[in-house]
């Protein structure tokens, strides 16, 4: 989301001779608070703005991942917010193909790619070899870059598939036999009905099929 534009302003009304600032200088240096100069990213300055001119260098300080404070340090001075539109390219694992969710990626599933990360959610893969053998969590599309929150090590679990509950109380374990209740990757908890006494007991799926009671 752009974060509206918002300008503060010290200084007296300028009149028509009085010098101004360049917005061109105002959004290299927001550019160059976050780092991503000459990476295709877009400081949303207007044109028109006219702000003092200001007799030292710009100061500039990210207030958020997308807004930059501009300031003039001049007295009485000004300041500015920019947002940002941030552009990040990388060479990362992108998907050829359709994944349901609870399938294993293979070779055949996966290129490389080229993508704008920026606004990934989650961290990418830029390893192909780390991704193939992880399960699917989820329905995933051709054309998008796979993150670490589309895939989990080992086999999805699904509602209704066996499992063998695990329950350790004092040194002692006892297995059960149960039913999953819903769906979870490696790690995550799950409802589970356990078969012997059809309670409904909630568990963190600790292996292929194996459900350690969670108390």
């Amino acid at each position: 989301m752009v974060l509206a534009f918002i300008v503060s302003v010290a200084a007296a009304p300028l009149s028509a001779t009085e010098g101004t600032t360049d917005p061109a200088a105002i959004r290299e240096a927001a550019l160059a608070a976050l780092g991503v100069t000459g990476t295709g990213s877009e400081a949303m300055v207007d044109s028109a703005l006219r702000l003092a001119a200001c007799s030292t260098a710009l100061q500039a300080r990210p207030t958020g991942p997308r807004t930059v404070e501009v300031h003039c340090g001049d007295a009485p001075g000004w300041r500015v917010y920019v947002p940002v539109r941030v552009r990040k390219e990388a060479d990362v694992v992108v998907l050829t193909r359709p994944v349901p969710a609870g399938q294993p990626i293979t070779a055949e599933h996966i290129a490389m790619g080229r993508r704008d990360i920026a606004g990934a959610g989650a961290a990418v893969f830029d390893d192909p070899v780390e991704v193939i053998g992880m399960t699917a969590v989820q329905g995933l599309v051709p054309g998008s870059a796979l993150t670490r929150t589309d895939l989990a090590n080992g086999s999805l679990l699904k509602r209704g598939d066996p499992v063998m509950l695990v329950s350790r109380v004092g040194g002692v374990e006892v297995r059960m036999s149960g039913r999953a209740l819903g769906r979870a990757a490696p790690g995550e908890t799950v409802a589970v009905e356990n078969l012997g006494s059809r309670r409904i007991i909630r568990g963190r799926l600790v292996g292929d099929g194996l459900v350690e009671v969670v108390r």
